[in-house]
């Protein structure tokens, strides 16, 4: 739904460095080989991974480890009293770029609502 937006969001951002994390480079293979998101452009799991080195081509594309102070900031953010299973992925996202210094780029306005550095394009 969003393929086209961040395109041409990507091109624009000139020579800006762009990270993954383990857990957004699962959730970019997950989506590729999900029928509902992906509909006639559907991947195999085979073809998810030759998409993925395809974008891992882009020299403004890197890979972070965890920080090491991640654990802190995440359970900061997940010690809620509310049961909310999709509130455990968007508090890790929002630790991983605070401790890492980063923005952390999305299409998802309510996760722009909980962090200062997030960028919804």
């Amino acid at each position: 739904m969003h393929s086209e937006r961040a395109r041409s969001w990507f091109e624009q951002a000139g020579e800006e460095q762009f990270f993954f994390c383990r857990f957004t480079q699962m959730s970019v293979l997950r989506l590729l080989t999900t029928d509902p998101i992906m509909g006639k452009d559907t991947r195999t799991m085979s073809e998810a991974w030759s998409l993925w080195d395809r974008i891992w081509a882009d020299t403004r594309i890197a890979f972070l480890p965890e920080p090491d102070d991640l654990e802190k900031e995440f359970r900061s953010r997940s010690r809620l009293s509310t049961r909310s299973p999709k509130v455990w992925a968007d508090a890790y996202l929002l630790a991983f770029a605070v401790v890492a210094g980063l923005k952390l780029v999305t299409f998802d306005h309510a996760l722009q609502s909980r962090g200062a550095d997030v960028v919804v394009p």
